[in-house]
């Protein structure tokens, strides 16, 4: 009797290998229920769900260039300059034009926050309160 990892059985594994076999070779769902099939995104999807955003994609928001960096630098990467934010950036392999832009900004300046950082990426001021 062979022991191992596997849950299933060597024949449902050809089953499933058939079944995804259109799928992969098409690149779009082959099936004809469509209720099988991931719901498409919607009109007023954030722009993140198209990838990455990025400074030079044109007009980006400060929201949508905040999530970009929260996703991808931590608590502890703050505070810090630009300098040492690019580094973290690239460590996570950030989209070169966001460490392109971050590595543009003044070399003195010190960010505290991500909300600080895409702030100054964006050319928005902090909001008044």
């Amino acid at each position: 009797m062979q022991r191992g990892s596997d849950r299933l059985s060597v024949h449902r594994d050809d089953e499933m290998k058939h079944e995804l076999q259109g799928l992969l070779r098409s690149g779009h769902p082959t099936r004809t229920e469509e209720w099988h099939d991931p719901e498409p995104t919607a009109e007023d999807d954030p722009e993140v769900a198209h990838g990455p955003v990025t400074p030079s994609r044109g007009p980006t928001s400060l929201e949508t260039l905040r999530l970009e960096l929260a996703r991808t630098l931590t608590r502890g990467s703050f505070p810090a300059g630009p300098r040492e934010l690019a580094g973290a950036l690239r460590r996570e392999h950030a989209p070169d034009a966001l460490v392109e832009g971050v590595e543009g900004l003044p070399p003195r300046a010190h960010y505290a926050t991500v909300q600080e950082l895409a702030e100054a990426l964006t050319g928005a001021g902090p909001r008044g309160g």
